[in-house]
């Protein structure tokens, strides 16, 4: 069962929770019909084991980064809302298989076994174990010549297809109280 929690009530490490444990992030577009009625579009989700979550502005955020050629960065930047959904390790092959397949050539959520649920209209995986859903506020994309130590920028942009960097204020968390 999910249970609300504050966002500095939490009790995951950040290094293990994005580097070790990964995240899913998923978005979907939304439109309002002509009767206020939040219409949502396909949801996406992708693996993400960069980010980081701590304050900014006096707002509790998580940062996360995608490259351009990622369909789920197309669907954050038309949308200003995303979850990050922390799944336990016996879904480390969702996981995978997330992380190497691209939403435009289908659905992942089905070959990947995992369900799409929706909080005002924001999608989560409901198998996750703990999800963060955000309220995008900005949005960059790293600059090469930003870089302090070139070999990270050599290491890790041989193809120039630098990150976006998406800062969003963590609006609401739920936790599996098991």
């Amino acid at each position: 069962m999910m249970k609300n929690i504050r966002p500095e009530a939490l009790a995951d490490n950040p290094f293990k929770m994005i580097g070790k444990d990964w995240m899913l992030v998923t978005a979907c577009t939304k439109r309002e019909d002509e009767d206020g009625k939040i219409i949502t579009g396909r949801p996406n989700t992708m693996t993400a084991s960069w980010g980081g979550v701590g304050i900014l502005w006096n707002k509790p955020v998580a940062t996360i980064y995608i490259r351009p050629t990622r369909y789920t960065k197309e669907i954050i930047d038309q949308t200003d809302t995303f979850s990050l959904s922390v799944l336990s390790e016996k879904f480390k092959n969702a996981l995978d298989y997330c992380g190497c397949h691209s939403g435009r050539d289908g659905d992942k959520f089905r070959p990947a076994k995992l369900d799409v649920e929706y909080m005002n209209g924001t999608p989560w995986i409901k198998q996750a174990r703990l999800v963060l859903f955000c309220r995008k506020l900005y949005a960059q994309e790293l600059n090469p010549f930003s870089f302090t130590d070139e070999h990270i920028c050599d290491q890790n942009y041989r193809k120039n297809d630098f990150h976006t960097m998406y800062i969003g204020e963590i609006t609401k968390v739920i936790a599996d109280t098991k």
